[in-house]
């Protein structure tokens, strides 16, 4: 009951959607969310196309028809899977409002099974941990959640334990669409134009190289791809992955003696001081601090290969990681002189805080939208990256909106009925304070 009560409270105290909103969306945004996170869309690492899985474009292709029922004009997939679309504005002169896009991402992390998605709804959550049915060494503690504090009286979505939720980013998906169905629903609700894309393969890059950014036609525009309600964010990583190489040599193991360079000995002694030596690791880090990450790898007598991420805020940071990198290799190879250590790296994306100082009123205006919805929002930066990372690198300003997801890439992932309904009001605000602004 105080739950309720809180909320017509702030139903009385902030500004509705708008006033002028009469109907719902002819689906709830939770209705969808459970539709989409069954569809299996992970993505694949190495790959070496665009999108990685054919398995993404079963969504894009959901996701082209339902754009067009919803009345969204230039729907297409383009040949990379990345799906546009325009919401035309219903202002007498939509040129005179900077057009606003919406990007999410359709693909899940490699990190753990997307397919057959069981999601559980935990109604009228009343505290304490909640143990997944189908694994229950799988628990969503209160300790290690303590959002969920904020959320006694919703009802709480997870997957079962067996694998993970879909919420990074299916829920930005869901809210994404919910708001355009709420805008065909609500003409009353005036806005400018709007773009709309859903993008392959951001969880293992290079889906949104592809990007048409001049076809599309946003001039600033959002990733919804964040987590906590209120968690608007312009800055992340600074990012490169590195790849050390190990070369050894193979022969039949009966006749070995004298021929055989096994380079998985010299990968373990690397990993091993990496363990011992490198104390900014993503289980020891947090808040601004940079992390290095042997996070994929390859063992095998010939060729071993360790996949790394670099990530700081600052590129500074990045050079002293490389440097770091190359340290423990040279002191790998003096113990192992046989075997070749070859040592390489890529820039992924910058810090997208450089260019997004430039331009506060795109964060402005989102906090400004989520306190119409009764949210508090705050800048925080991500210990991640976007597609908006790559974008604003790519001349097209994207900050990052919260989705109200919680523990992304693994078991232990979950969203909530609240989470999903004020990130899509704030959507709805977002683009009606664009329009207030310009008109």
């Amino acid at each position: 009951m105080r739950y309720i009560l809180s909320l017509l409270f702030l139903a009385l105290l902030q500004p509705a959607i708008t006033s002028a909103q009469t109907k719902p969306p002819s689906e709830s945004v939770l209705d969808r969310f459970l539709r989409y996170v069954k569809i299996d869309t992970q993505s694949a690492e190495d790959a070496g196309k665009v999108p990685s899985t054919e398995k993404q474009l079963v969504l894009a292709r959901l996701l082209e028809k339902e754009l067009k029922d919803l009345g969204a004009e230039n729907v297409r997939i383009s040949e990379f899977g990345i799906v546009y679309a325009m919401i035309p504005g219903n202002l007498p002169d939509n040129s005179k409002v900077p057009t606003i896009g919406f990007i999410a991402h359709m693909d899940t992390s490699p990190a753990v099974s997307g397919a057959n998605v069981n999601p559980i709804i935990h109604r009228n959550y009343q505290g304490g941990d909640i143990r997944l049915p189908n694994d229950p060494t799988q628990v969503i503690t209160l300790a290690q959640n303590p959002d969920l504090k904020n959320l006694i009286g919703d009802d709480i979505i997870t997957a079962d334990g067996t694998t993970l939720l879909g919420s990074d980013d299916k829920a930005g998906i869901a809210e994404i669409m919910t708001m355009i169905d709420i805008l065909r629903q609500n003409p009353g609700i005036k806005h400018g134009n709007i773009a709309i894309a859903f993008t392959p393969d951001e969880e293992v890059g290079g889906g949104i190289d592809k990007f048409d950014i001049k076809g599309w036609g946003a001039k600033f525009a959002y990733t919804v791809d964040g987590e906590q309600l209120g968690d608007i964010s312009n800055e992340t990583w600074s990012a490169r992955t590195a790849t050390v190489t190990f070369r050894g040599k193979s022969t039949h193991p009966g006749t070995a003696k004298g021929i055989m360079i096994n380079s998985i000995y010299a990968a373990g002694n690397f990993l091993d001081r990496f363990r011992k030596e490198i104390p900014n690791r993503p289980e020891t880090t947090e808040g601004r601090e940079g992390f290095l990450h042997p996070y994929i790898g390859n063992l095998d007598v010939e060729t071993s290969v360790i996949k790394i991420l670099l990530r700081d805020f600052e590129i500074a940071g990045l050079a002293k990681q490389e440097a770091a990198v190359k340290r423990l290799i040279e002191e790998t190879q003096k113990e192992f002189p046989d075997v070749k250590i070859e040592y390489s790296s890529a820039l992924g994306y910058l810090n997208m805080k450089e260019v997004l100082k430039n331009y506060p009123e795109l964060t402005d205006y989102a906090i400004e939208a989520a306190r119409r919805a009764g949210i508090k929002a705050e800048l925080r930066p991500i210990r991640g990256g976007t597609d908006g990372s790559r974008l604003t690198a790519m001349g097209l300003p994207t900050p990052n909106l919260f989705t109200g997801g919680h523990n992304f890439h693994g078991k232990l992932e979950w969203n909530s009925r609240r989470g999903l309904e004020k990130s899509t009001e704030t959507l709805v605000n977002l683009v009606q304070i664009w329009a207030e602004k310009y008109r």
